[in-house]
């Protein structure tokens, strides 16, 4: 008889189940500090120079006006353009109800939306490394420069990723324990609210199914995910359906993608899972950080190939996976005797490095435009009853800041306010009037922001065809993302005087004004004026970019 007949089948042998252990949650005092401590460094980062030397960047100022409309205008407003940002401009709304509409109220809770991120990120580590990988992953999660970005804006990214950092929690416990439906509920509306709060949060949704399929947990915790999955992707669909019909709101997104930053994120990432990181419970720490940092990204950029799409911003929460592999990495090191020095050196060094890096994300360059500047650029520019022209209709919303800098200018172009019309730029009167209108102005502030043309738009086309034609520049102030120009009305030689416009309704007052060069008004004692060259409002060379 053959050595394998006659052998007996080996029982499992103690302490080496077949299954990896279930996961417990620790200690409260474990879990207490691999929240708190990483919520407190993040909160404190968050404070630090939250009002950005008093300045509000583009889209800053699209949440600051929409929060102020009426819960009923902004419905009517959704229905037409940003219907993807509904629910957080509802919960702004809310916010400055209670608090009024200020920089503190506005970026606050991203601020304490983030705080709660890191925690979540710490808890994550701990139930899938243990104490020490769960604090350091929360700490670098709150240190992470893009983190620190995003913590500091009056937008929804803090709080979608504070909502998938719990519900990975809450996805980790659940698949983990069996018959504990609350883990799921949990689960399943905290990623119905990160979609609702923006779209995008679904392909976590992805990530987590490929976790699942990776550890092999259970098959009722596959069903469980399955069906609570079904549910949030039901909600989130006549949201999808909708907004796919404001598809223009992401046209700006245009020319080559760069995603270097989480090129460079997830090249990091996988240098660290060359180490053999610790993981405890069904799903390993290595299986759910890798696809939540390498997928979502990824389809981005596989859809980006036929439509441009990829906005770093739009996966912040993919830093979760890149936090949880540095914080077990570094956990891995430390342990290493030969190694463990280089800790206590390369922790120190890379906070050193930050420091300048973190300065600057608290500055008003840190952002592609500043609104602020610009509403005082124009502000500086104009004079009462001055005509105020935005070269593309979507640049208002760059003024929209402090509504004080344009009150007493005259939009040339508008024909319906953007309350009044529920949009988030106004409406825009057709191109040919809005040439007519031009030309009873003998100055106008112009608006050229950078990266928001609209090539093709006759409206556009008339209002450059007639600043050439009909006027030069005289004086431009260059701020950041945006050239503000003062153009002045070029006198035909011979001509009449040029009527000067100072009403608020726009309308002119005093002498005729002829169009054509070879009019001439009898007895007209008015000294001819020289035409000088015309400017043409072109690109600059050293346009902010």
């Amino acid at each position: 008889m053959s050595l394998a007949v006659r052998t007996p089948a080996l029982a499992p042998v103690a302490g080496f189940p077949r299954h990896p252990p279930t996961a417990r949650l620790p200690s409260v005092p474990m879990r207490a500090l691999a929240v708190v401590a990483p919520a407190s460094l993040s909160l404190a980062l968050g404070l630090w120079g939250i009002r950005r030397q008093n300045t509000m960047w583009g889209d800053e100022a699209v949440t600051y006006r929409l929060a102020q409309r009426e819960l009923y205008q902004l419905w009517e407003t959704v229905q037409q353009v940003d219907l993807v940002h509904a629910l957080y401009y509802a919960v702004m709304h809310v916010v400055f109800d209670m608090f009024g509409a200020g920089l503190l109220s506005l970026r606050l809770p991203s601020v304490l939306a983030m705080a709660a991120a890191a925690g979540g990120v710490g808890l994550l580590g701990l139930l899938l490394a243990g104490p020490r990988a769960g604090v350091t992953a929360g700490l670098v999660f709150a240190l992470l420069p893009q983190v620190q970005k995003y913590a500091q804006e009056g937008r929804s990214y803090a709080m979608v990723c504070a909502l998938i950092a719990w519900a990975t929690c809450a996805l980790v416990v659940s698949s983990s324990r069996r018959g504990r439906r609350r883990w799921w509920i949990v689960y399943g509306f905290a990623m119905l609210l990160a979609c609702l709060l923006h779209e995008f949060a679904v392909l976590a949704l992805a990530a987590h199914g490929v976790t699942l399929m990776v550890s092999r947990p259970p098959k009722a915790a596959l069903r469980a995910w399955s069906v609570t999955a079904a549910g949030v992707v039901a909600g989130l669909l006549p949201l999808a359906i909708v907004s796919a019909g404001q598809s223009e709101q992401v046209s700006w997104i245009g020319g080559p993608v760069r995603p270097y930053p989480w090129l460079a994120a997830v090249m990091v990432g996988l240098v660290c899972t060359r180490a053999p990181l610790r993981s405890q419970g069904t799903v390993r720490l290595t299986a759910l950080a890798v696809p939540i940092l390498v997928l979502p990204g990824a389809l981005l950029l596989m859809v980006s190939l036929v439509k441009p799409i990829f906005v770093d911003r739009y996966v912040l929460f993919s830093d979760i996976g890149l936090a949880l592999l540095l914080g077990a990495f570094v956990g891995y090191v430390h342990k290493l005797p030969r190694y463990s020095w280089t800790v206590y050196v390369a922790v120190p060094a890379a906070l050193v490095a930050l420091v300048p890096l973190s300065s600057s994300l608290r500055t008003p360059q840190s952002r592609s435009n500043d609104a602020t500047a610009i509403g005082a650029a124009i502000r500086t520019e104009g004079r009462p009853g001055d005509g105020l022209l935005y070269l593309s209709g979507r640049q208002r919303t760059l003024a929209a800041a402090d509504p004080d800098d344009t009150r007493l200018l005259v939009d040339i172009a508008l024909e319906r306010d953007p309350v009044a019309s529920n949009t988030l730029a106004g409406v825009e009167r057709p191109a040919a009037e809005i040439a007519a209108r031009m030309k009873q102005f003998d100055r106008i502030v112009v608006v050229r922001a950078v990266g928001m043309r609209a090539p093709g738009d006759p409206r556009e086309e008339a209002k450059r065809d007639t600043l050439r034609r009909h006027f030069r520049a005289h004086t431009t102030n260059e701020v950041n993302g945006a050239r503000v120009t003062l153009y002045t009305r070029i006198h035909l030689k011979y001509g009449p005087p040029i009527a000067s416009c100072r009403t608020p309704d726009g309308q002119c007052r005093g002498a005729a004004v002829s169009d054509s060069p070879n009019s001439v008004t009898p007895g007209s004692s008015a000294p001819p004026s020289p035409p000088g060259p015309a400017t043409y409002p072109s690109d600059p060379p050293h346009a902010p970019a």
